[in-house]
Order: C-alpha cells, then structure tokens, then sequence
C-alpha cells in the first residue's frame, strides 16, 4: 500500500463510495420510509379500533413494539445495503480498481466496515427512535403510551437500530463470501424468512429449542421491551447477533484476502 494511502483516507474514500453509490441512497431512504411509515400506519389503526379492541388485547398491548414494526420489513432494506457496499463492486468489476489502489485487503475491510456501522448505527438509530416518537404521539390520548424515560423502553429502542445496524453487516460479511448480488440478497432473505418457515413445520418442543437461535428471533428478543415467552434475553440475543456476524465477517474476510479480485 501506498505511504500516503492510510487507514483514514481509506474509510474517506468508503465513505464517499457509500454516499454517492445509487444503491446506498436509496437503500437509506427505504429503510426510512419502510420503518417510520410502517409505523405510523400501523399505530393510526391501533388508534382507531382501540375503542373496538377485546379487553385481553387490551391488558397484553405493547406500545413499544407496535411503534417498532416497521424494523421488520426494514430488515431487508438494511441488508440490501449491506451486501451491494460490496459486492456492487465486483459486478461493475470496479474491486480490481479499488485493489490496485488499497492492495492490503484486511485494511480496505476494516474500512467498509467502518463506514458501513457507522452509516448503519446512526440511520437505524434515527428511524427507530423516530418510529416509537411518531407512535406514541399518534397514540397519546387514547391509547396507552410508553417514554424513553423507562429503562426497557429505551433500551428496546436503541436496540432496534443495533439490530438493524448488525444486520446489514452480516449481509456484507455474506457479499464478501459469496461476491453476487443476487445470491447473497437471496441467502440473506433465506435466513430472515425462510428459516422461521421451516421452523414452523417442526414438532413444538424443537421449535421452542432451536427457534430462538435464529437471527429474526434474536432481532425480536432484542426489541422487545419484556422478556418475550422461549426466547434469550435481550443482552444474550445481542451477544449471539455479535457472534454471528463477527464469524461470518471474518470468513468473509479471510477469503476476501486469498481469492482473486
């Protein structure tokens, strides 16, 4: 690598990619759209039926939750962001330009890494805090509200954009080990929906047992702001998340640095 060429004008340059690329921008913008929008909808219907809802649903209504919908169809915006940050690259054949500039590939990972967390966190973060405000705001008079001045409130909030923050890194680290967009979108929509489907086929007591280690069940262990019934707590779904996409970075990674471009 280049003298001049270091850690931080790498991440510049990832992150001038990041902001310019087509793919990104609109990504950004469904995944916005998908989880604020969602929300408000969802919430404006609550609100209009609450008066009609059963007493059962009533006493089991969480209005955190409700306001976070919108996460789970932004789970697949997040991780179309993620795969295409990289594998983009390899479909227009720019990687080979990008690899004679930044020959080290373990520190032009680190830098898409870098700028795709970071990018992630602060968009996630935006449109789940935003979420949850414009829900209760539509809820507040008639139905029961929930404040981010209450511990688990909070957390489950910030924890949706962690969630969604981490699932457009597993789809990056999923870009560098299969390299096609559309594969890697493919795999990475089988674990989110497909895997819970094949659950559903399972004996009870299998499903109880293993369901909870799937990525989806995580993401809902997470954001909920109560224990939810056969699923890990919200600190031991997050470490698994971690784990599952620091292992599949990292082969990512490693065979990023021993394939050709």
């Amino acid at each position: 690598m280049n003298r001049d060429v270091t850690f931080g004008s790498i991440v510049r340059s990832e992150w001038l990619k990041f902001r310019s690329v087509r793919s990104s921008i609109t990504g950004v913008v469904v995944t916005l759209v998908l989880t604020i929008g969602l929300a408000a909808l969802i919430t404006s219907v609550i609100r209009t039926h609450w008066s009609t809802t059963s007493l059962a649903s009533k006493a089991t209504f969480d209005p955190v939750s409700s306001s976070l919908v919108g996460v789970i169809l932004a789970e697949f915006a997040v991780g179309v962001i993620g795969a295409l940050f990289v594998t983009s690259e390899y479909s227009s054949g720019s990687m080979r330009t990008t690899l004679t500039a930044v020959p080290k590939r373990i520190e032009l990972t680190l830098a898409k890494l870098f700028v795709l967390v970071v990018s992630m966190l602060v968009v996630g973060e935006v449109a789940c805090f935003a979420s949850f405000l414009l829900g209760q705001s539509i809820y507040s008079g008639v139905v029961p509200t929930a404040s981010l001045s209450n511990g688990p409130t909070l957390h489950a909030v910030i924890m949706a954009g962690v969630y969604l923050t981490l699932l457009a890194t597993l789809a990056f680290g999923l870009g560098l080990i299969i390299r096609h967009s559309a594969a890697t979108i493919s795999v990475f929509v089988g674990i989110l929906l497909i895997l819970p489907l094949i659950f559903a086929f399972f004996p009870q007591s299998w499903r109880n047992a293993g369901q909870k280690y799937l990525p989806s069940e995580l993401g809902r262990a997470m954001t909920s702001p109560s224990a939810v019934s056969h699923d890990f707590g919200a600190w031991t779904a997050l470490i698994l998340m971690v784990v599952y996409v620091v292992v599949i970075a990292a082969i990512g990674a490693v065979l990023f640095n021993r394939r050709d471009a």
